[in-house]
């Protein structure tokens, strides 16, 4: 197996360097290292993703891709595969500060409405205790004090494994996505019903008794074309989705470039076999009309040509049949005088 080139330890430091990258920055790399774009060359960058977790593996690390349920976009980002307690040493976070953390993960995702968040108080009033297994709790959690959980928020939102919504409350980061996903599924949180992922923030079946969830953004790609009949997919309950202007602008477009055909030319009554002519000449490629009305313009031109030459032939011979009667006539008579002035004006 070849190792792996310097274009692909670029896009490896980019990741780690940079952290998670949306996936247009992290398709911009990858055209700048190789010279090739996406759009045309998709299976070499397909092959380049899976030589690299070829050789991450021996490291038990992962390069992925997950979307952020808050904003819909993809992001790229380097993992470890493994949870044991060895890994474990490789953080730089504390004992008080991991548990802390494990606390508003299961707050956020134990939410019955979905909303994927929870309020900064609500995260400052989680106790730590109840994430010991043991009856003994370690005094490190007993003294954890609301500052230094204030401090431990502020540092997951900066690592990106928290992040702070706009309407102030506290989410996932996308590095949460990225590395919990195999925690997710064991821990059996409800799923998407449209792309089968954990549905940490979705909307939810109208009806009570109905537990389907679907992300906003698969529920836009699922109700955004009009012609689609809005019901939940489990119980058939009729879905609030409103369709948005811009979306119902871009259906429309498409329905008008599918549908749309040209123009017939417009046809005079003529008889059958100039329509044929006609019809022929409108089929023609515009290359071969044009040359078939150059060769007409030569055509007439040869015409008027071959027309001027018979005209001066006609004057030729008439010139010379007079110049014979002259001299069978014998001397410069008048006749000849008229004869020449005769011939004179022919050549003018």
């Amino acid at each position: 197996m070849p190792p792996l080139s310097w274009r692909h330890h670029t896009l490896i430091q980019a990741v780690l360097s940079r952290g998670p990258l949306k996936e247009k920055d992290f398709h911009s790399i990858f055209s700048d290292v190789t010279g090739k774009t996406l759009d045309s060359h998709k299976r070499l960058f397909n092959e380049y993703l899976k030589e690299i977790n070829r050789e991450l593996a021996y490291v038990q690390f992962e390069l992925r891709a997950c979307r952020n349920q808050y904003d819909g976009f993809v992001y790229y980002g380097v993992i470890n595969t493994v949870a044991d307690e060895q890994s474990k040493l490789g953080t730089k976070y504390s004992v008080p500060q991991i548990a802390f953390y494990k606390g508003i993960i299961e707050a956020i995702v134990q939410d019955t409405t979905a909303r994927g968040t929870i309020s900064n108080i609500e995260a400052l009033n989680i106790r730590l205790e109840n994430q010991v297994g043991s009856s003994e709790i370690p005094p490190a959690l007993k003294n954890f004090t609301m500052s230094q959980k204030e401090k431990a928020i502020h540092e997951f939102i900066q690592d990106q494994w928290l992040c702070a919504t706009s309407d102030g409350n506290i989410g996932l980061g996308v590095r949460s996505f990225l590395d919990l996903r195999s925690w997710f599924h064991n821990n059996e949180v409800p799923k998407c019903d449209v792309c089968n992922e954990a549905g940490i923030k979705a909307d939810l079946c109208p009806n009570e008794n109905c537990t389907v969830r679907i992300h906003e953004y698969c529920l836009k790609a699922k109700f955004s074309l009009t012609r689609n009949e809005k019901v939940c997919p489990g119980c058939g309950t009729q879905w609030p989705y409103v369709v948005t202007k811009a979306e119902a602008v871009e259906e429309e477009e498409d329905d008008t470039e599918v549908h749309q055909q040209p123009p017939e030319p417009l046809r005079r009554k003529t008889s059958r076999g100039s329509r044929q002519v006609q019809e022929e000449g409108l089929n023609e490629p515009s290359s071969r009309r044009l040359k078939r009305s150059r060769n007409n313009e030569d055509q007439e031109l040869a015409g008027q040509s071959q027309s001027q030459t018979s005209t001066q032939t006609l004057r030729k011979a008439k010139l010379e049949k007079i110049t014979a009667v002259e001299v069978d006539n014998g001397g410069p008579g008048p006749s000849r005088r008229r004869a020449t002035r005769t011939s004179t004006r022919l050549h003018r």
